[in-house]
């Protein structure tokens, strides 16, 4: 659960605030309502719909609930932008987000506007319960911008005249180290999230794990790399794949990863590029990075060995968010940004893990079923957000986020 900082008085807090507000706003800048409004598929979100969504989530579990007196700016946005909280109420169909064509992109941003200076107002008197809350809303807000943009490229790569979201630089001629190990710790670390800084309920308690002996990659899987993969016939031979990934790929006739074309570009926020043979492989899933890893004579990593080989890097460092406009995975980078790195360990509870009180509970303990770990941060990742201890977590199939591969093999 979020722990705000009482000796800052809540104006650190209200900076933030006010700084992750304005960055989602200028994400959506360049957006039409059309734009706003699609939905690519059931499992990506509308523009629009992060936008209010977001919004929701601070007016229903800070202002509805802290701020006596308070005026919804409309009450039917409660059934609409709640997302999975059954303790909040009703909700619209995920799958149907794309039909919510009223309100308008302008009326969700003046719900932005309602919100912000409500909250504006309150967070002076606001007790620390409710300051939490409000830290919480922020990391989930970053959250959502990261989704934010792999669904509106997910959404422009459905689009015929492949539409660019913004400008990228052209690719460098890079070349990248050669692709080798280092030992991990091997024996009892300590993984998970300790001390008062803001960390998700998920991330903690703080406990024991052992490690046997092993190595990990001193960087994540190129676009060249991947390339050979798919010309030794990876995506053709059945021995390098689980049964259900190789299902996946037989049922969606899958020969690369998701956005590659045969002709040597990708679409990507910038429109349709030459693929940069240099920077890490991304929008690869759990499946795919599997059988890859195997191809290689090596494996996944776990996310302790993967958490305990990056305790020491500094999660600031790294291809990340930082302002709005068009992201890319970029080589040479560490453990941290251009794409997020599949673990082997599935998303399960810590020992002595509670969930939150409260409908917030409902933030990850539900998940904690059928999808697996990534480590580090992506490209579209708030600079600021991520840690080593952070658990991003997305079932074996989803392969739309910035999701790349760094290999591990036994000792």
């Amino acid at each position: 659960m979020a722990r705000a900082d009482a000796a800052a008085g809540g104006s650190t807090l209200a900076e933030r605030l006010r700084a992750t507000r304005r960055l989602t706003r200028d994400l959506a800048a360049p957006l039409s309502d059309a734009d706003a409004t699609i939905q690519p598929f059931p499992d990506a979100s509308p523009a629009k719909w992060h936008l209010a969504h977001t919004t929701w989530f601070f007016e229903t579990f800070i202002l509805r609930e802290q701020v006596p007196g308070y005026a919804p700016f409309d009450d039917r946005f409660a059934f609409l932008f709640n997302s999975y909280y059954e303790a909040a109420g009703p909700r619209h169909e995920r799958p149907k987000r794309g039909m919510v064509s009223r309100p308008s992109l302008d009326e969700v941003r003046d719900y932005r506007a309602h919100v912000d200076d409500a909250l504006e107002a309150a967070m002076p008197s606001l007790p620390p319960a409710a300051l939490e809350l409000i830290e919480l809303g922020i990391n989930h807000e970053q959250q959502h911008q990261e989704l934010f943009l792999t669904d509106i490229l997910a959404t422009f790569a459905e689009n015929p005249i492949e539409p660019a979201y913004g400008e990228l630089p052209e690719p460098a001629c890079w070349s990248v180290e050669p692709l080798t190990y280092h030992s991990g710790r091997a024996g009892i670390v300590e993984i998970g999230a300790t001390g008062d800084a803001f960390a998700f309920d998920s991330e903690r308690p703080r406990h024991r794990a052992f490690l046997a002996g092993h190595a990990i990659a001193n960087r994540k899987v190129t676009n060249r790399e991947w390339r050979a993969f798919i010309d030794d016939g990876g995506y053709r031979t059945p021995t390098l794949w689980l049964s259900e990934g190789w299902y996946w790929v037989q049922r969606e006739a899958i020969t690369a990863p998701l956005y590659w074309h045969d002709d040597g570009t990708a679409f990507t926020l910038g429109g349709r590029r030459e693929i940069d043979g240099a920077a890490p492989v991304a929008h690869i899933n759990y499946f795919e990075a599997d059988a890859f890893a195997r191809w290689a004579g090596a494996r996944l990593p776990t996310e302790a060995e993967w958490e305990s080989f990056a305790d020491s890097a500094d999660p600031m460092l790294g291809n990340q968010l930082d302002i709005a406009g068009a992201v890319a995975p970029r080589p040479g980078g560490g453990m941290f940004g251009d794409a997020w790195e599949w673990t082997q360990s599935a998303f399960a509870a810590y020992p002595g893990f509670t969930p939150a009180e409260g409908a917030v509970g409902e933030y990850n303990g539900k998940f904690m079923c059928g999808q697996f770990i990534l480590k580090g941060a992506s490209c579209a990742t708030p600079r600021g957000h991520s840690r080593a201890t952070y658990r991003n977590f997305f079932p074996p199939s989803a392969r739309w986020q910035f999701t790349g591969v760094r290999l591990a093999r036994d000792a």
